[in-house]
C-alpha cells in the first residue's frame, strides 16, 4: 500500500526550554502530519547522547535521551514550578540547540524534580522496573558512576568497576543510591511521557518509524556490562573497531571507534542481546530503519591502536542468520533496511533475502560521473519494495544540495525534472514529486526539503563535531500553507 511520511528528529520540534521534547508541540505536530495525509513520522535514536551529541553514540541502546523530557509537564505535575523552568538559561534561539547549557542546566532542573517525586513509591514505576530492570539496573549505575567521575569516559575509572567486577558493582550501587534512583527516575518519565505520545500518534493514524545504530559507544552501559558481546584482546580492552575504508572522499578512511561484535558468540547464545534489542525496539516504534546495514554482511574492521581506517578489513559479518532468529520471534516486523555506501552483491543478495525494504535517496540519482542509467537512485530503475528519500540526517538539504553540485550535474537535474527556469526552489518540488510519484511502497520527505530551507538547515555533516544536531524547525513554519500543498501532493500520488 502506497504511504508516506515526514522525517523530522524530536530535538528538532519547536517549543520552549531549549530543545524539541515531548511537549505540547510534539502532539501539534502529530497533528499536522494528520492534517497533511500522511502515514509516518521518520525520527532518529531516541538514545541519550555523549560528547558531540549524536544520537548514534550514545550511552545505552535501550535508555531514553532525558532532554526529551516535557518540562511543562513535570511542572503540571507539581514538581517544578514555571518560575524555577523560566529562570533556567537554556539557550534564548527558538531555531538552535545550545547543548552545553542543556548539559549545565537540565539536568540541574530535572533533579530538582526527582527529589520532589514518590515516583518509585508507586505501583506504575514498579511495574516499570520489573519490565525494565534486565538494563536499567547497569544504565542507571553507569551514569551516576560517570556523573562521579566528572564524565570521563569508563576506561578512566577505577580497574575494578570499569571491568563490572561483582564486587565493585554491589559497593558502587550502595554508595550512589540516591544518583542511581535520579537516573531511574528520568527513564520511568521518559518512558512515560513517550508511551503517551506515541499512543496519540496510533490514535491519529500516525505510525513512528525509529532508527537504530548498528554499533553500540565503547562508552556506554552495553559494552560496560557485556563485554563478553564484543572483540577484546588479552587484557579485556578493545580489540578492533568499526568504521569505512578509505576512498576518493578520504584518504584516512572513517575510524568510528565503535567496539566490533564477536558475531560467534551471539550465534552461539542464539543472538539473544540483538533478539533482545529488537523486542525493545518494537516496543518503542511500529518501524525500524537499522543503521549501517551492510555491516550485517560485511564491516570493516580497524585496529583499536590506529587513529585511522588505513589497516582496516572486511570481515564476514551474521548474514541472514541472525535475521532468520529475529523474524523467528517477529514474523511481521516492519523494518528498512539502511544499504547506502558502497554495494556489493552480497549485500544486494542479504537485503533480498530478508525481504526488507531498501533506501533509495534521489540526491545520489544524478552523479555526472555515471552515464549509464543503471544508478540504483533512478526513480526508473525502482521497485516498489523500497523506501524513497530526497535526502536523509546525513545530507545536504536538498536546496543546498543544488547549490553545491557539479553545473553539469545541475544541468542534469533539471533536465530530467523537465524544469526550464533557474529558480532552485522549483528543482526542490519537483524533485519531492518525483519521490512521491515513484512506485516506492514508501515515500520519506525531511521537513527542511517540503520547506524548501538551504543548509543552513542541515542535520548533520558526517565527520564534523559541534555544527550537528542542532537545527529546529519555528512554530510558524508548520502553517496552513505548508500542510495543504503535503497533502495536495500526497493525495494526487495515491499516497493517502
Amino acid at each position: 500500500m502506497r504511504k508516506s511520511g515526514v522525517l523530522l528528529p524530536v530535538f528538532s520540534l519547536p517549543g520552549k526550554y531549549g530543545i524539541g521534547c515531548f511537549s505540547k508541540e510534539a502532539y501539534r505536530f502529530i497533528d499536522f502530519l494528520k492534517k497533511s495525509g500522511q502515514s509516518y513520522w521518520q525520527i532518529l535514536p531516541l538514545g541519550p547522547t555523549s560528547y558531540g551529541d549524536s544520537p548514534y553514540q550514545s550511552f545505552s541502546t535501550f535508555a531514553g535521551n532525558p532532554y526529551f523530557i516535557d518540562l511543562e509537564k513535570i511542572t503540571e505535575d507539581g514538581l517544578l514550578s514555571k518560575d524555577e523552568c523560566d529562570k533556567a538559561d537554556l539557550g534564548k534561539i527558538n531555531d538552535d540547540i545550545n547543548y552545553g547549557l542543556l548539559y549545565q542546566n537540565r539536568f540541574s532542573l530535572l533533579r530538582k524534580a526527582a527529589s520532589r517525586s514518590h515516583f518509585d513509591e508507586t505501583e506504575e514505576y514498579k511495574s516499570f522496573y520489573n519490565k525494565n530492570s534486565f538494563w536499567l539496573d547497569d544504565y542507571a549505575l553507569f551514569m551516576a558512576i560517570k556523573d562521579f567521575y566528572n564524565g570521563k569516559p569508563l576506561w578512566e575509572w577505577e580497574k575494578s568497576i570499569s571491568l563490572h567486577e561483582a564486587d565493585a558493582v554491589a559497593e558502587w550501587s550502595k554508595k550512589l543510591s540516591d544518583d542511581i534512583r535520579f537516573y531511574c527516575y528520568l527513564q520511568f518519565e521518559f518512558y512515560r511521557e513517550w508511551s503517551s505520545l506515541k499512543k496519540y500518534a496510533h490514535d491519529s493514524g500516525i505510525d513512528i518509524i525509529g532508527d537504530i545504530p548498528i554499533y553500540v559507544s565503547a562508552d556506554s552501559a552495553d559494552f560496560w556490562a557485556h563485554r563478553s558481546l564484543f572483540q577484546l584482546d588479552e587484557n579485556g580492552e578493545v580489540d578492533r573497531v568499526a568504521g569505512c575504508p578509505p576512498d576518493g572522499f578520504s584518504a584516512d578512511g572513517q575510524y568510528w571507534g565503535n567496539p566490533l561484535y564477536r558475531w560467534e558468540y551471539h550465534k552461539k547464545t542464539d543472538y539473544k542481546w540483538w533478539r533482545t534489542r529488537i523486542d525493545k525496539c518494537l516496543e518503542l516504534y511500529d518501524v525500524l530503519r537499522i543503521d549501517h546495514f551492510r555491516g550485517f554482511d560485511e564491516y570493516f574492521s580497524i585496529p583499536a591502536k590506529d587513529d585511522n581506517a588505513r589497516n582496516g578489513h572486511w570481515v564476514k559479518g551474521p548474514g541472514i542468520d541472525l535475521f532468520k532468529a529475529i523474524k523467528a520471534d517477529h514474523p511481521d516486523a516492519r523494518i528498512i533496511a539502511e544499504d547506502l555506501g558502497y554495494m556489493t552483491d552480497s549485500v544486494r543478495q542479504l537485503v533480498r533475502d530478508t525481504g526488507f525494504p531498501n533506501m533509495k535517496v534521489l540526491e545520489f540519482a544524478f552523479d555526472s560521473r555515471d552515464s549509464s542509467g543503471a544508478n540504483d537512485y533512478l526513480p526508473y530503475n525502482f521497485n516498489h519494495n523500497c523506501v524513497v528519500y530526497t535526502g536523509t540526517h546525513d545530507n545536504e538539504t536538498l536546496r543546498g544540495w543544488f547549490d553545491d553540485i557539479l553545473p553539469e550535474e545541475q544541468q542534469l537535474a533539471k533536465d530530467y525534472l523537465d524544469v526550464r527556469t533557474d529558480d532552485p526552489l522549483e528543482v526542490v518540488d519537483k524533485m519531492i514529486i518525483m519521490a512521491q510519484s515513484s512506485v516506492a511502497d514508501l515515500c520519506v520527505i525531511p521537513l527542511q526539503d517540503y520547506l524548501g530551507l538551504d543548509n543552513t538547515a542541515r542535520i548533520n555533516r558526517p565527520s564534523t563535531i559541534g555544527c550537528n544536531w542542532r537545527w529546529r524547525v519555528k512554530k510558524d513554519q508548520l502553517d496552513e500553507e505548508l500542510s495543504a500543498k503535503i497533502y495536495k501532493m500526497t493525495k494526487l500520488y495515491g499516497r493517502l
